[in-house]
């Protein structure tokens, strides 16, 4: 069943006329007005998911062909299927409004400027809209819950930071609070000169489009990679290193590496024909999503617009060789060519090149650092990341679909998922960043994956040998035993939590 959304929007003040300026996804492109300059006041925007495109662009004319959207002559214009398969219909969805009470598009005056969201605030802004309230409604946070969030700021630095307490206390605002306080405390926002208005526009705009009903990938997972980022940067090596622009590049990926995360992964896209797919020619499809998103949240705020268009430029390309290294598929080609470098010691910080390099190792480390974080917070991601595999395992059984790695619920669990994670991506990854940076910092996380390795496996135990108590064979009583009863059980048959008086 397809689902199609609808949704009035504000006019502009003025009337746009001529040419038509299309949004979508998350990059802009303008083939007649400076890409970070203001545009053309006779061009007409519409915007549909975050990227922004001018139909004499190529590249625009590229996406148009993939049949996201037909433009009618007509009031609006109705979207078009995207995909083939039922389920991925559900996402970017268009507002537009009409022109008036018995008006026609021929006799209006003005043409209206239709706003196209990404699925996230597009839901967001539909409940507002249609007067429904939201789920969690936002509250004023008190001084108290304040002061604390503050003072958890103070230790943004420990590794055992707990993000979900520090969400909890930013009333769901974690990643916003996070990136700021980062910024700020660098000294960036005054070095680079950002507008304050616009970069806490460009970062609430950043934690909407994550999906807050993905139980893994959404901001406080962001804000999580970001602190992990954080502490990495902190490493003796790159804090004497790293210039000011390298930090802004590594704290900004970090914030945006998964923007807009479907909760599916890249095969399932794949295999159900989805548009990003295609668009991306089924290459690192989900993070070439992801830069394009945070590409776009930047050219919408013009965040860096004060800046010269070749820096602005330069600063999206470096973006997007972060936020792609993170695609899981690459991970033996990036750490092929880490071995080596540590191997042959050629790796020289003061080269330019060779610190993206770095990065792009940190952002990777940041990205998949939960089997390195203490217990009680390893736990809980592990958990949620398993089941965010579940569900879409759940989806792809009930759409008669082969059913994912990892993702069938009935034959895996948390704890033999963790493991092979640990075993064949996470610990050949922190060996080799420990070999490069050996301080407290990565023992320690080397040490509590040791810990958490060992704490799944004996659950696994644990749950192995309760099974096999439940599958004994039920005793068969004796004539005249009178310890046997009725029903033929004992006391080791009591499935393991059960009581008996």
């Amino acid at each position: 069943m397809e689902v199609c959304y609808q949704l009035p929007v504000l006019p502009l003040d003025r009337p746009v006329p001529k040419h038509v300026l299309s949004r979508r996804g998350a990059i802009s492109f303008s083939s007649s007005s400076s890409l970070f300059g203001a545009p053309d006041p006779r061009q007409l925007s519409q915007r549909r998911g975050a990227i922004s495109y001018d139909s004499s662009d190529q590249t625009a004319l590229y996406i148009r062909m993939l049949g996201d959207v037909r433009v009618r002559s007509q009031v609006g214009f109705e979207p078009e299927r995207r995909s083939s398969h039922p389920y991925l219909c559900i996402d970017f969805r268009t507002l537009h409004t009409r022109l008036g009470c018995g008006s026609t598009a021929a006799s209006a005056p003005e043409h209206r400027v239709h706003r196209l969201l990404s699925f996230q605030r597009y839901l967001h802004s539909s409940r507002v809209l249609r007067g429904i309230p939201q789920q969690m409604p936002l509250h004023i946070l008190d001084e108290d819950y304040t002061g604390q969030a503050r003072c958890m700021l103070d230790k943004v630095g420990n590794w055992n930071f707990d993000i979900f307490l520090f969400d909890r206390l930013t009333n769901g605002n974690s990643l916003i609070t996070l990136t700021f306080h980062l910024l700020n405390q660098y000294g960036l926002v005054e070095l680079f000169q950002l507008d304050m208005v616009k970069l806490w526009r460009f970062l609430v705009m950043v934690q909407e489009d994550y999906h807050s009903d993905n139980p893994y990938h959404n901001a406080v997972h962001a804000a999580d990679v970001t602190q992990a980022m954080y502490c990495y940067l902190r490493e003796p090596k790159l804090a004497k290193s790293l210039t000011s622009y390298d930090i802004i590049l590594g704290l900004l990926a970090a914030a945006t590496h998964d923007l807009d995360h479907p909760g599916v992964n890249q095969p399932f896209l794949i295999k159900t024909d989805h548009y990003l797919a295609s668009l991306y020619r089924n290459t690192s499809v989900l993070e070439n999503h992801h830069w394009k998103s945070a590409v776009g949240l930047l050219r919408e705020t013009g965040l860096f617009s004060h800046l010269p268009p070749e820096k602005s430029l330069g600063l999206e390309r470096e973006l997007g060789s972060l936020i792609l290294a993170t695609d899981i598929s690459q991970q033996n080609e990036y750490l092929s060519r880490f071995r080596l470098h540590l191997d042959q010691q050629s790796l020289c910080l003061s080269n330019a090149s060779h610190r993206h390099f770095i990065l792009q190792m940190a952002l990777k480390c940041a990205d998949i650092c939960n089997p390195c974080r203490p217990w009680e917070l390893s736990k809980q991601w592990s958990e949620k990341v398993t089941e965010e595999f579940f569900q879409q395992g759940d989806i792809e059984k009930k759409h008669n679909l082969e059913v994912s790695p990892l993702c069938n619920r009935e034959t895996n669990s948390v704890g033999n998922i963790q493991i092979g994670f640990m075993t064949y991506v996470a610990e050949p990854l922190f060996a080799e960043w420990a070999r490069f940076s050996d301080t407290r910092l990565s023992q320690t996380m080397l040490g509590h994956m040791g810990l958490n390795k060992a704490s799944w496996g004996g659950l696994l135990q644990e749950q192995t040998s309760a099974s096999e108590e439940a599958e004994l064979p039920t005793p068969v009583p004796k004539d005249g035993d009178s310890t046997g009863t009725t029903e033929g059980t004992s006391s080791k048959e009591i499935p393991q939590g059960s009581s008996q008086s």
